[in-house]
Parts: C-alpha cells; structure tokens; sequence
C-alpha cells in the first residue's frame, strides 16, 4: 500500500461529486488553499489502487504521500493541524473537545438521515425529510447571536453544514419563516470563495 502511495508527490483526494461529506472535506481543502489533485470519481468508475489503498472500499480517500486517511472527519482534522492557516479548529483543549462534539451531533442529527433521504423507501425518506427540517428548525437560535456555528470564528462544524445546507432544495424540504437566521448563515457560507471553489459541477446545480 505505501508503495502505490508514495507515487504520488502532491496530495491526492478520491471523492465523489455529490455526497455532502466529500463535499465538506473539499470545503476545507479550498479554506486552505491546499495544493492538491481533487478527482471526482463516479462511484462505478472508481480507480483500481484503491481496493489498495482504503480497506473499506469506501470512495473519498485522501492520499499525502505515505500516508493513506479514509475518514472525514479524521481527514479534515488532518489537513487542519498540517496546513494551520487559516485555522478551522481552536486552540483550546475545550474549546477543541466541544467542536468535535458538536461535529459528532451534526452527523448523529442531521447527516445519518441522508440515506433514507436519498433511499428508495417513501415513507422512510418522508420521515427522514421531516426530521432533518425539524431539527434544524430546533437549532435556529444558534444563529441568532453568532455569525458561525456558536462561534466567532468559521470553522470545521461550518464546513460540515454548508454542504446540508446547500442540499435543503435537493432534498425538498421548505424551512419555515422560523428558521431565518439559519437561512442567512447559509447564505454567508456560500458567499465564501472557498465554499465556491469547492462545488462540483453537480453540486452547482443543485441551490439553482
């Protein structure tokens, strides 16, 4: 595996072009302006090496060198602590613990209803689209006072939400009138150069 690895002297990302966790990894790779060859792979058509190189057969795959990471969120905290500018995690050992939880909640609440969105069951993905409507309806007044996911600053919780965000029409489902300064802290995750930069041509049709 480290052999097949070590071919590559820039960093390489394996993703596909519409799952919102690729998505958010490709977010983070643009915030960082990393150098690095992003190939979006149709899930039919996926490269030989990596039956190699990811033991789960899963697509997105970051390749830097010798090393070979599989999962996102490991994979964005990666890229986070080796490229430190802009920083998208604290300082803070708190501070840092919180956000990982936060991102934990985010895939516990929101991303794992996807599959029954997206699914081939009505009446699962009907139940999914109302949970996922609710429970960001619920999380609203996070936004109330904060530009960004209970902070300040930008960071990895916002990279993992613009992606959701992004897919709201997709997935149809209509926020309410309640739910408006969620709508405009979507709004200023997509205004960034960087959320821009990140979309596939797929992603882009999608808020049209």
């Amino acid at each position: 595996m480290a052999s097949i690895a070590n071919r590559r002297s820039v960093m390489v990302l394996y993703s596909d072009p519409v799952t919102p966790i690729s998505h958010a990894v490709r977010i983070v790779l643009a915030e960082k302006d990393i150098n690095v060859e992003v190939n979006i792979i149709e899930d039919n058509n996926r490269p030989e090496e990596l039956a190699e190189l990811n033991p789960y057969n899963s697509l997105l795959t970051l390749i830097d060198r010798e090393l070979v990471l599989y999962e996102a969120q490991i994979i964005m905290e990666y890229l986070d602590e080796r490229f430190p500018h802009p920083p998208l995690m604290p300082v803070d050992p708190v501070a840092r613990s919180i956000n990982r939880q936060l991102r934990y909640r985010v895939k516990r609440d929101l991303y794992e209803l996807i599959d029954d969105l997206e699914g081939d069951n009505e009446i699962a993905a009907v139940n999914a689209r109302k949970s996922l409507r609710d429970n960001l309806t619920a999380i609203t007044p996070v936004f109330d006072q904060k530009p960004f996911f209970m902070s300040d600053d930008y960071s990895l919780i916002d990279c993992c939400m613009a992606p959701l965000l992004w897919r709201i029409n997709t997935y149809g489902i209509k926020l309410p009138s309640s739910a408006k300064s969620l709508i405009q802290y979507g709004e200023r995750l997509f205004a960034r150069d960087a959320f821009k930069e990140s979309l596939s041509d797929k992603e882009k049709a999608m808020n049209i």
